[in-house]
């Protein structure tokens, strides 16, 4: 069994896709890492990269190509300036020269040396191969799988075995929420509980704190980017920025000059039933419209559905409880993150395995359990909560029109907020003893639906609304 931590679940990195941008960037540092470990990194004269199937079908549209140039010149998506990509990819186009890992220059022609297969390898969708002609002429060729959510294997999966050891050391190991409600039960504690005993024997409480209040930051600067930013997003579509027109109309000629401040004026504000369901979408598409745009998001579990989590969050600080703070903040994190990683041993989280109901629907779950803790549930509504909102995503499809983050998935993700926030509710008024459905089973279900579903409506642009609407049309 594979343990997972929260933090696998709940990455810092930049748009638009987990999968098709972070992983691929990740990737490519990782082949630098055992470059150096070989002693073949100095050796090394010219390079290639070969995308496949979903990277290939959809890669342009997410910015593959631009990840792996990215990651190849030694960058990290956690800390590097989103500012600078423009100028960075300009730089190696116009020059055809590529600082390798910021180290050394090699002559690299992007048309040339990045080639989009529409072959699928076997193991995964989402497969990329890293060539290298040695001084001496000889090859030196790597394959990875971007597996969604930012994680990256090689087909042998040496690196789950690795981090299996490590987790090993899980006071409560868990691969089913069945297992996961017998530890409440038995211990006499919450999800959040369980799961931070689970934390500390990876790092100290002071780094899970701090990683935990690095996350939650990330967040907030992507809403508050979103919705102060206007104009129309990058990639063809000419997607018109909407979290700004929204935010403007529910926060009016309220002053601020922070996020703080803004989190003040929210609180502020009138809460009917309308504004409400206006503020949750309002985050979300904030968040994904930054993430559409290159930005910097959280994946969660997936940069595609980066704008639930947070949203439902915040709808809780601003909304629900306005003496909430950090420790509320915490347990939210931590129940969200072991929920994603149920679903991630038992299904996927790739859209290119299991379709928009592996991102939005796990989302939603991750949020929908989350929410349930904060607001008094038991693990076992916890459970039922996660439970419904998976169930009305089942069979969601992926088909991004030209490829890109934005149609329909920006939108989906004001409506995986939604959904959360009602299946908890729906959670909260339940009987345990008289639920049907446990969450195991919609997660087995999910999987099943998955494997069942069409290849293209699994993030190839091949069918649905993919074909239907065109550039052209827009």
């Amino acid at each position: 069994m594979e343990s997972i931590s929260i933090f696998d679940m709940l990455k810092i990195g930049i748009g638009p896709s987990s999968s098709h941008t972070l992983g691929p960037w990740r990737a490519a540092g990782r082949w630098i890492e055992e470059l150096k470990a070989q002693d073949l990194f100095e050796e090394v004269a010219s390079i290639s990269v070969d995308l496949y199937g979903s990277l290939s079908l959809t890669g342009k549209g997410h910015a593959t190509d631009i990840a792996v140039l990215l990651g190849l010149s030694g960058f990290d998506p956690v800390t590097f300036p989103t500012e600078k990509i423009e100028e960075t990819i300009t730089r190696v186009k116009t020059k055809q020269l590529l600082n390798f890992n910021s180290e050394k220059d090699i002559a690299f022609n992007c048309e040339k040396e990045i080639t989009f297969h529409r072959k699928f390898l076997e193991f995964h969708p989402n497969g990329m191969t890293f060539n290298a002609i040695l001084k001496n002429g000889k090859k030196q060729a790597t394959t990875y799988y971007s597996i969604g959510g930012g994680f990256v294997v090689k087909k042998e999966r040496k690196r789950a075995k690795k981090k299996g050891e490590l987790f090993s050391h899980f006071p409560f190991p868990i691969s089913k929420a069945t297992e996961l409600l017998a530890y409440c039960k038995a211990e006499d504690k919450s999800i959040s509980e369980i799961v931070y005993e689970n934390e500390k024997a990876l790092r100290s409480e002071k780094e899970i704190d701090e990683k935990i209040k690095a996350i939650w930051q990330v967040m907030l600067e992507s809403m508050y980017e979103g919705c102060h930013t206007e104009g129309t997003l990058p990639g063809g579509l000419n997607v018109h920025r909407r979290a700004f027109d929204t935010h403007k109309r529910l926060i009016g000629n309220t002053n601020y000059t922070n996020i703080e401040e803004w989190i003040a004026a929210i609180r502020s504000t009138e809460v009917k039933f309308r504004q409400i369901l206006k503020w949750v979408s309002c985050f979300a598409l904030a968040v994904n419209e930054v993430n559409a745009s290159l930005g910097r998001v959280v994946t969660a579990p997936t940069n595609g559905s980066a704008g639930v989590i947070p949203a439902v969050l915040m709808y809780y600080l601003v909304i629900e409880n306005h003496e909430a703070g950090f420790e509320e903040i915490k347990k939210f994190l931590l129940v969200s993150g072991e929920i994603g990683s149920l679903f991630k041993k038992g299904a996927t989280i790739s859209a290119a395995m299991g379709g928009c109901q592996a991102e939005i629907g796990v989302s939603a779950a991750m949020a929908a359990g989350a929410l349930t803790e904060i607001m008094g549930g038991t693990p076992e509504q916890v459970s039922i909560a996660s439970e419904i909102a998976m169930e009305h995503h089942l069979g969601l499809t992926c088909d991004p029109i030209a490829g890109l983050v934005q149609i329909p998935c920006i939108e989906r993700n004001a409506m995986g907020a939604i959904k959360a926030i009602n299946a908890c509710e729906m959670a909260l008024d339940s009987d345990p003893s008289k639920a049907k459905v446990p969450l195991d089973k919609v997660i087995e279900t999910m999987w099943e639906t998955a494997k069942d579903m069409n290849t293209k409506y699994k993030e190839t642009s091949e069918g649905g609304l993919a074909v239907k609407v065109s550039l052209s049309d827009c």
